[in-house]
């Protein structure tokens, strides 16, 4: 290996971090489908997959995530929640959100909003997506998969024309150069920072502090329709608060749906 190998760089960057174990692929079809299959054969809290290149990563409600050789973050840590922790699955991909938020403030100097449920955006365009997958035996939770992908380098974000939500880039941002293993690095450090407030009033006021379009006017295209209304927050339970023009509160849980901001008259 050489010096500017990315295994190399990867792991040696990541060598003070509470990894059990890091696995590499210069090229991989899902870093998530990676993990869940490690999860599976019994990889260990704090299991990380990391890959370069990913062709045919998944977001959220079965779309597409690519990922270019060197021009972006793509990993899933692998995560077996204690009891206590079984009582928020809800909240780990807010807290992957938070984790990516603080790794851009510390590494790029960057403030970023984590768009509900599940994207971190910069100047209102997304810069990172996030999936989390929860695994069972039986009754019982056997893991969550969280896996991130960081739009680092302009070529990291597809054509306009592909998307269904502006995305940007750091380096777009910063005008300079990211290095990408100081920001995963950093990251990392900050998931688990945040796994042990997972749920109490920090957690909660810190994600309402970055709630993308929070007290604006957006609309949430859900399966069985189109609600539009002001964003109030979030509750208790993760779940997205929306009062409607009518003045009804909507409370909406993280599945099929789309926010947006309102269509502007």
């Amino acid at each position: 290996m050489t010096a500017s190998d990315p295994e190399q760089l990867l792991r040696t960057r990541c060598s003070t971090l509470p990894l059990v174990e890091v696995r590499y692929s210069a090229v991989t079809g899902s870093t998530n489908d990676d993990a869940l299959n490690w999860l599976e054969a019994g990889a260990a809290d704090g299991s990380l997959v990391v890959a370069d290149q990913q062709t045919t990563g998944r977001g959220r409600l079965q779309r597409r995530w690519i990922t270019e050789p060197g021009a972006a973050l793509a990993f899933s840590l692998i995560l077996r929640p204690t009891p206590a922790e079984t009582v928020h699955l809800a909240l780990f991909a807010p807290l992957a959100g938070l984790a990516v938020a603080d790794g851009l403030a510390i590494c790029c100097g960057l403030t970023a909003a984590i768009k509900w449920p599940n994207d971190v955006l910069l100047n209102n365009r997304k810069a990172c997506g996030i999936l989390a997958e929860t695994t069972w035996q039986g009754d019982r939770i056997a893991g969550v998969v969280l896996g991130i992908g960081v739009n680092v380098a302009p070529s990291a974000v597809p054509p306009a024309e592909t998307l269904m939500f502006p995305a940007i880039s750091i380096e777009e941002v910063t005008g300079r150069p990211v290095n990408r293993w100081d920001l995963l690095a950093a990251i990392l450090q900050a998931v688990f920072s945040w796994r042990q407030k997972l749920g109490n009033r920090e957690f909660f006021q810190s994600w309402e502090d970055r709630l993308a379009f929070k007290g604006e006017p957006v609309q949430i295209q859900a399966p069985d329709g189109k609600l539009e209304g002001q964003l109030v927050g979030i509750d208790p339970h993760g779940n997205l608060l929306l009062r409607t023009a009518a003045g009804k509160m909507e409370v909406i849980t993280a599945g099929d749906v789309s926010l947006r901001p309102a269509e502007k008259s």
